[in-house]
């Protein structure tokens, strides 16, 4: 196993650096740079914009500037924020870091503990009441936008209703303790909800239809000939083998559920990496945007990196020796 994982990881020095050539290429590839369009202002002198862009080396040849950023990212220095003056990007990421993996981490334990029962059960009594229940809501969570369900939600249950909070991450500054993580468990719900709608509607099909397969298949009929208990029967043979499928969609849900955030955070104007993303985009600030983007590619090979680890601990008869 280690000597697997040590595979991945020289595996993923040639991806990282392919990754790091697309993103460079995508933000150069958008029109204007930084202080497009501040040139119209007639109180501002353009040789000003000229000296800013000369002192950022954006007047240098693309691949300079390429091999600039490459060697300062490698030694982890990000570069500095156009867009907030005198703030690194290491220290913007850091400071929106955790909101984001707090909701993502959030949303995806409220996808596990609603779409793996309901799957199972829906398995296990297919055509029922609750079955046609759960696929009408697997339909519609892959059917609805995030946007809008999240607007949806905060107009009812925010709004409406007053049960949750609409925007933020805690209800003031100063908090401690308990009092804390009580605001930020309440500040998560609806956007927590609004980002998993989607992957609890696709997880909970995907384990229906494992789980039917896995028990119609010989091993399973073996097993409940002998007096097995169905309790056995589904836990220690039709649930290791019908959640294959599942960790191979959180292996690509880890990063998925960063980039995810983008949207979600902006509905809810919640201060995570969506939300700086959003605004670097818009002012082209582009060391942010390239250092945020690198990192959500890097979140996706190392969830796959982790999928693969868990099929092993799943399923005993995957090894990578």
């Amino acid at each position: 196993m280690y000597q697997y994982i040590f595979r991945r990881i020289l595996i993923f020095i040639p991806m990282l650096f392919a990754l790091s050539i697309i993103v460079f290429t995508l933000a150069k590839a958008a029109p204007g740079d930084p202080f497009t369009g501040k040139i119209l202002d007639p109180n501002v002198n353009p040789e000003v914009f000229e000296q800013q862009r000369e002192a950022l080396g954006l007047n240098k040849p693309v691949h300079i500037q390429y091999v600039n950023w490459v060697s300062k990212f490698v030694q982890g220095e990000f570069g500095e924020s156009i867009t907030y003056n005198g703030r690194t990007v290491k220290s913007l990421i850091v400071e929106r870091f955790g909101n984001t993996v707090r909701l993502g981490v959030f949303s995806l334990f409220l996808t596990l503990i609603v779409s793996i029962p309901i799957g199972i059960y829906s398995a296990r009594k297919p055509y029922s009441p609750l079955d046609y229940a759960a696929t009408t809501f697997g339909f519609m969570g892959l059917a609805i936008p995030n946007f809008f369900f999240g607007l949806v939600a905060i107009y009812i249950f925010a709004i409406k209703l007053g049960w949750f909070p609409a925007q933020g991450t805690i209800a003031g500054p100063g908090m401690k303790g308990i009092a804390e993580s009580m605001s930020r468990i309440h500040h998560l719900v609806l956007p927590g909800i609004t980002l998993g709608l989607a992957g609890t509607a696709t997880y909970m099909r995907y384990m229906r239809s494992e789980v039917l397969d896995v028990l119609d298949s010989d091993y399973v009929r073996t097993a409940r000939a002998k007096g097995m208990s169905e309790r056995n029967v589904l836990y220690k043979h039709t649930l290791r083998n019908a959640l294959i499928p599942i960790i191979t969609l959180m292996g690509f849900e880890f990063g998925t559920l960063l980039g995810g955030a983008i949207i979600t955070e902006q509905v809810f104007n919640f201060p995570g990496l969506g939300a700086l993303f959003i605004s670097s985009v818009v002012n082209r600030d582009y060391p942010v945007v390239m250092a945020i983007s690198l990192f959500l590619g890097i979140a996706i090979l190392v969830g796959n990196l982790l999928a693969d680890i868990f099929y092993s601990i799943v399923d005993p008869r995957i090894r990578y020796d």
